[in-house]
């Protein structure tokens, strides 16, 4: 049978889920790390697609390129990317393990991930070194790791002058946008107006100014101030609310992010075995004064 590539839509995202699954949970097997807590448990991955399913249609709706590959009705591998203010992100890139060296994800990549001249372009990558290969060809370079840092949620105080509001979208889109210019150097309407509606936002106020906002719900995140000080404020402020629901709260934190690992180490957080890897074609950002949005399909 021929392969064929054509673009997706929001019905596949149960069908390329099901391919990400696969590929995870075969990269999980050969680098020996649990990149889906669960494992193969049936029960435990029905209610992870049930926990997915508003993500996977999220960026199904909002790709900028969303590309399969499909062989007699079967999906063998799919990539998408999102844009952004001139950012180009690769959201995913997975490809079933009986197809990785049938030519098919170079084929995904060339058109889901092509070079139109953003300005920025990223990748949130596994450690697979033969996606890391496809990706360095297409002219992005590490820069730091991600680590997911958790534990069950408690209450936790910390002394501040921040107020912490409940975010009111509309009213505070223009100020959180300038902080996303500032530390990821571009804005994301769309992002927010999804994270607000599946997550309980939260904005972080000096005198009359936003100077911070997060999210929690599901694995939480992001996370971003303007002064990395303020993260053990607000990350006492997110465990507590999650401590409300006696869940488990984390955050996917970049290894360079010093005020937020010593919030984490000081309350003794566990670090899980999945490692993630940002790349991007150019050096930029202040990821000391950000935490990424968990899981890590975008920043």
């Amino acid at each position: 049978m021929t392969i064929i590539y054509r673009t997706g839509t929001v019905e596949d995202s149960l069908p390329v889920f099901k391919v990400f699954l696969k590929s995870i949970m075969d990269y999980s097997e050969r680098m020996n790390v649990m990149a889906i807590t669960g494992g193969n448990d049936p029960e435990k991955l029905a209610l992870i697609w049930e926990g997915r399913k508003q993500l996977f249609d999220f960026l199904a709706r909002t790709a900028s390129q969303f590309w399969l590959a499909e062989e007699d009705g079967e999906i063998l591998g799919y990539a998408r990317s999102i844009e952004h203010d001139g950012h180009q992100e690769l959201t995913e890139f997975f490809v079933s393990p009986n197809q990785q060296s049938a030519g098919v994800g170079g084929e995904l990549l060339s058109r889901a991930f092509a070079d139109n001249g953003a300005q920025y372009r990223t990748i949130i990558a596994t450690l697979d070194e033969r996606a890391l290969y496809r990706y360095m060809k297409m002219g992005v370079r590490g820069r730091f790791m991600f680590k997911y840092f958790y534990r069950k949620a408690e209450k936790v105080h910390v002394q501040t002058d921040l107020k912490i509001e409940r975010m009111d979208l509309p009213a505070h889109l223009e100020q959180m946008n300038q902080i996303d210019k500032d530390l990821v150097n571009h804005t994301r309407k769309d992002i927010h107006e999804w994270l607000v509606s599946v997550r309980e936002g939260f904005v972080c106020k000096r005198g009359d100014d936003i100077v911070g906002y997060g999210y929690v719900g599901a694995n939480h995140g992001p996370f971003a101030v303007l002064d990395e000080n303020d993260f053990p404020a607000v990350l006492a402020h997110a465990e507590s609310l999650t401590a409300e629901k006696g869940e488990e709260f984390g955050a996917a934190v970049p290894l360079v992010n010093k005020k937020a690992i010593e919030y984490f180490i000081e309350h003794k957080y566990k670090i899980d075995t999945f490692s993630a890897l940002f790349m991007s074609n150019v050096p930029f950002g202040k990821f000391e004064n950000y935490l990424c949005f968990a899981p890590e399909f975008f920043l």
